[in-house]
């Protein structure tokens, strides 16, 4: 047995509000209950603990007076994108019922499992996957920083590592007074003709935290104190050799391919795999590889959460989400962003479509607002829509800055956008607009450039499967009932739109109106049976009706506002549109699609199409199409975890969701509904 088994801890107790807030500390725990600061013992099974902090003393004291065990917890080795200061929930956890890892005054329970425990080839082999894929996406235990670039290298590079100065792995890790300046005079002394660089804790740059370091007060013309937060595994690609006192840094460099010197106690010391100059514990004296070492440390110490289930999760599974928060920011990363316009509303979902690395976002009222900041300093105009985008280009072509432009994404969202529903998926633009035929965007060069590989299209096949058997949509409300429709005729679906949509007045020629689809589609289609569905925000009455149901009855055959999109869908034979994002929906079920605009989806070969677009003239797959569209163009962010995910969970998640059905309501229970999802979407900020 080793000593990292624990078994499930039953009713625990905690005498630590912070602790008490950890999302999904339960599951964490293999917890049945988390009970806060209990005046009794009864039922009481284990009682946590944060690390060696004098406030878990009265922990200690109540488990020690019930003798019942005291498990002490601390944050994991791939811990969040934000750093804890600044209020980011762990996903994941160490749970040690001896001690605390980074205590080598006492025992642990890494410490005697990296002593005892046998680690097969299995383990190896994906620790040796996991330690790869931290390297690529450039992951540590705190991710939110940008990646640093220190120039060409002419000498030998070393990095010193400072911490906070508070920090209990100094005293309990056995560091000598004075260690840290004997630690940088070392560093100096052994490489007289390197370039030493002093990386800060990221702690004490956080400008809240106030915390302090231990050599931001030295001053030495050879070193270099790098003052901005920077990606770890970023810089440890640029340096030769690494000299930590406690930090977790010295390991992440032993995972980056550094050499590493302790002037204390580590956990990771001792092992044979650093340049020990502390004194390290006599009871450490196995050789272990570097291997050996992650898979002990990450794959059975730590334990793991997912974000967007709360379930227990494997270090790859947060290794990946970490990553896909680097990956999703990168193209803003370091950015100052400059977002015009913007209701209130939006303001509060907005920031978790363009988190990046080291990313700062300004909300501005109006583009003479951003004329105003981009005067001092350079930043990129972020704008909704068509409209303002326009005068936004002219100021960023005046000021030499770039303009994106945000919309929502194709699966967006249970419940509509004029309700008040905030959006899992919006789309960042930097060319254009995908309504916008007149230019082009960067979805339409994804399908006149892109190359999609064997995986990639297999992707696409299986997601597009799902949105179909998941009988999603954009929205996807409507009450779900069987469409009436003569058996020998076939049903041609005329789907109509909100006339003042942009996407109708740039992505129109002579088509213009739903009465006008209407006429269009019975000449097309003079002897199917024709089935106006009115645009959800019409029937909701959000938006204006331009056409009435009485003039769409006298063209069509039938007029359905209270059956859902996917069963409209399941019972045409045919699709006819001008600009619609149905017509991409309905190609997901392999419908014909007649178009008679000229939207983002028509133009390559699997749409009839009224007006060929002149550019468009590479033919595409259907999962070719669901591959630009769905997998690499949009941004999706998971409800549940605020933060990027991919469009697989985004999909589950709509399949799980309750579906209103219910769109025609009074004008009293339309502003009631928005206001109530406004309040939800103010909590989930705020929170």
């Amino acid at each position: 047995m080793s000593a990292l088994d624990v078994p499930p801890l039953g009713r625990v107790a905690t005498f630590s509000g912070g602790i008490a807030r950890i999302p999904h500390l339960a599951t964490l725990l293999d917890a049945t209950e988390i009970v806060s600061r209990p005046v009794s013992a009864r039922g009481v099974d284990a009682v946590v603990g944060w690390g060696r902090k004098p406030n878990t003393r009265i922990g200690r004291r109540f488990a020690k007076r019930h003798d019942v065990p005291f498990i002490t917890l601390e944050d994991g080795f791939l811990r969040s994108v934000e750093l804890g200061v600044a209020g980011a929930p762990p996903l994941s956890i160490t749970v040690d019922p001896l001690g605390a890892h980074y205590d080598a005054t006492r025992p642990s329970a890494i410490e005697l499992a990296l002593e005892e425990d046998e680690v097969d080839e299995a383990s190896r082999d994906r620790a040796a996957a996991c330690m790869a894929r931290m390297r690529e996406a450039d992951l540590a235990k705190y991710n939110h920083a940008p990646g640093i670039d220190l120039g060409p290298r002419s000498r030998e590079r070393v990095l010193v590592v400072d911490q906070t100065a508070t920090d209990l792995s100094i005293t309990l890790g056995r560091c000598a007074p004075g260690g840290f300046s004997a630690m940088l005079r070392a560093a100096l002394a052994e490489h007289p003709d390197a370039e030493v660089l002093v990386k800060i804790h990221p702690d004490v740059l956080h400008a809240t935290s106030g915390k302090r370091g231990n050599l931001t007060h030295l001053r030495d013309p050879r070193v270099r104190l790098l003052t901005e937060p920077c990606s770890p595994m970023s810089l440890l690609r640029q340096v030769d050799r690494v000299y930590v006192m406690s930090s977790l840094t010295g390991l992440e460099a032993l995972i980056a391919g550094c050499e590493v010197t302790c002037f204390a106690s580590p956990f990771y010391a001792g092992w044979g795999l650093t340049d020990d100059r502390g004194v390290v514990p006599k009871t450490r004296r196995r050789r272990r590889t570097l291997e050996e070492l992650y898979a002990i440390a990450y794959l059975r110490y730590a334990r793991y959460v997912d974000p967007e289930t709360g379930e227990r999760a494997e270090a790859e599974d947060v290794i990946e989400h970490l990553a896909r928060q680097r990956e999703a920011g990168a193209a803003q990363a370091g950015r100052r962003l400059i977002a015009v316009g913007f209701s209130r509303w939006k303001q509060g979902f907005v920031p978790a479509f363009l988190r990046g690395p080291g990313t700062r976002i300004e909300f501005v009222p109006s583009v003479d607002a951003a004329e105003r900041a981009l005067a001092s300093g350079d930043g990129t105009l972020v704008t909704w829509g068509a409209r303002r985008a326009e005068t936004a280009e002219a100021l960023g072509e005046a000021r030499g800055a770039p303009v994106w432009r945000m919309e929502d994404g194709f699966l967006r969202s249970v419940g509509l956008g004029t309700d008040l529903h905030a959006p899992a998926s919006l789309v960042l633009d930097t060319r254009g607009l995908y309504y916008d035929p007149s230019r082009p965007s960067d979805l339409e060069h994804l399908l006149a450039h892109a190359e999609f590989d064997d995986d990639e299209l297999a992707r696409a096949a299986a997601l597009r499967r799902r949105v179909v058997a998941g009988r999603l949509s954009k929205y996807n409300v409507g009450r779900s009932r069987a469409l009436d429709a003569p058996e020998d005729r076939r049903l041609a679906l005329v789907v109509g739109q909100v006339q003042t949509d942009e996407s109708i007045r740039r992505g129109t020629l002579d088509v213009r109106t739903n009465e006008g689809l209407l006429v269009a589609a019975r000449e097309a289609a003079p002897d199917a049976w024709l089935v106006y569905k009115p645009h959800p925000d019409v029937v909701s009455g959000n938006r204006a009706r331009h056409l009435s149901v009485e003039r769409a009855r006298e063209i069509a055959d039938a007029v359905v506002t209270d059956v859902s999109l996917a069963d409209a869908l399941d019972a045409a034979d045919e699709v006819h549109t001008m600009t619609s994002l149905v017509g991409f929906e309905a190609l997901l079920r392999e419908l014909p699609v007649h178009v008679y605009g000229q939207p983002f989806y028509a133009g390559w070969g699997l749409t009839i199409d009224r007006h060929p677009h002149p550019r468009r003239t590479r033919r595409r797959t259907l999962d070719e199409l669901v591959a630009a569209t769905l997998l690499r163009y949009p941004r999706y962010v998971h409800p549940a975890s605020r933060a990027y995910s991919t469009p697989e969970r985004i999909v589950e998640h709509l399949c799980s969701a309750p579906r209103p059905s219910e769109l025609e309501r009074t004008w009293v229970g339309r502003q009631l509904r928005k206001v109530q999802n406004l309040a939800r979407e103010v909590v989930r900020s705020a929170s």
